[in-house]
């Protein structure tokens, strides 16, 4: 047995393993830099901001997660509002649903109405807006994820699983309680389902917030690399951010304790009819003590 051929053929087998993980690394990093190129778009900086947000130096910031349902020929509305806050110096990061429902001034509008109004109005800038003058807080980044088209990245993945704790049928589809694993189409309409759920709008937002999470995980797989083609694809048309791909880099090196570390908390308050028409209505007091809790959180206090 020649030990010495043999010794040289593993060895140029792992330099030609290596010279494909090394070309296949940089097809994908030149990949995920054009696909952040398309789906960057920024809006202004906020008033409430006087220095910007240096993630370099690990400052506190916030990020609006817009869930819009767009038709076809339709502008579409945010069918759900969360807004993150994450501060690395106590490694914490708050989750905060906000009803679709929620009765507040429309800022640019000048006029009350359901907060999801904002987006049909003016988009994710009127938005942006009127959420920082609800909380009185500025939304510093945002991400808009279209949910008609989610469906697509669950499929580009392979699929995701979930952790159900309400038995329902949507769509013609039934979920049982428990660990369910779902392709694009029933994933949809695991997020979509309102009415039947006890919780109302935090029961969808809290559905949706798993298939996110879960797509972020399952995504993240080193055995998912061979479709990142149909993965990135996806999240070129459905995905819109004002992050770039320098500061996702860095927020993933330097944030990484915060974001283990998350509390997830309700907007209180409750459901009233105004002239006919349903609004979640918010006490001030209960506004303000949020709004106090999350400036301490971004240290604005």
């Amino acid at each position: 047995m020649n030990w010495k051929k043999i010794l040289l053929k593993a060895g140029l087998t792992l330099l030609s393993l290596a010279l494909i993980v090394g070309v296949l690394g940089m097809y994908i990093y030149h990949e995920v830099v054009s696909t952040s190129k398309v789906i960057y778009q920024p809006i202004k900086k906020s008033v409430r901001r006087v220095e910007p947000i240096n993630v370099v130096e690990k400052d506190p910031f916030s990020v609006l997660l817009l869930g819009v349902d767009k038709r076809e020929g339709d502008r579409g509305r945010s069918d759900s509002l969360m807004l993150l806050t994450v501060n690395p110096n106590n490694d914490t990061t708050k989750i905060i649903s906000i009803p679709r429902d929620t009765r507040t001034l429309i800022v640019g509008k000048n006029r009350i109405d359901k907060i999801n109004h904002a987006y049909a109005f003016g988009g994710v800038q009127m938005t942006v807006n009127t959420v920082e003058k609800f909380l009185n807080i500025p939304i510093d980044y945002y991400m808009e994820v279209n949910m008609e088209g989610f469906k697509d990245v669950v499929d580009a993945i392979g699929g995701v699983k979930v952790n159900n704790t309400l038995d329902f049928t949507n769509d013609g589809v039934h979920f049982k309680k428990g660990s369910l694993f779902l392709d694009g189409s029933d994933a949809l309409s695991f997020t979509r389902m309102r009415y039947d759920d006890p919780n109302g709008d935090f029961g969808r937002e809290a559905r949706q917030r798993q298939i996110i999470e879960a797509v972020i995980t399952q995504g993240a797989k080193i055995e998912n690399l061979i479709g990142y083609d149909e993965i990135l694809k996806s999240i070129k048309n459905n995905l819109v951010t004002n992050f770039t791909i320098q500061e996702i880099y860095k927020i993933q090196r330097e944030y990484r304790q915060a974001s283990g570390n998350i509390e997830q908390e309700q907007l209180q308050g409750s459901g009233k009819l105004i002239k006919g028409i349903y609004y979640y209505q918010v006490p001030e007091k209960n506004r303000l003590t949020l709004s106090h809790e999350l400036r301490k959180q971004l240290s604005l206090e």
